[in-house]
């Protein structure tokens, strides 16, 4: 089992979930942030973070937002997200 990020996350980027991750699994997209599954260690202590509920076991997710978070391609280390103070997105942020 992993995590995985949701539509709830696009146009948002909180990291109030990035800020707890013990593996620093999180990574940054145009539009939203992803949870590299390979790198996910189910610990959960991203979920109750997530101040708009986009992150969910992928048992309990589409396979549409499974194949999304395993398949983005920006799994590097340029886009390797950790948590900033001064970022307070929200729902329908606007970059």
């Amino acid at each position: 089992m992993t995590y995985v990020v949701t539509d709830n996350c696009i146009a948002c980027k909180y990291t109030d979930c990035v800020e707890v991750c013990p593996v620093n699994c999180f990574y940054e997209g145009d539009d939203m942030l992803y949870i590299n599954p390979e790198e996910c260690i189910d610990c959960e202590a991203c979920v109750p973070e997530c101040p708009v509920n986009a992150i969910v076991s992928d048992s309990d997710a589409s396979q549409e937002w499974i194949d999304t978070n395993a398949n983005f391609d920006g799994y590097n280390e340029d886009n390797r997200r950790t948590a900033k103070d001064d970022v307070t997105h929200g729902p329908n942020w606007e970059g």
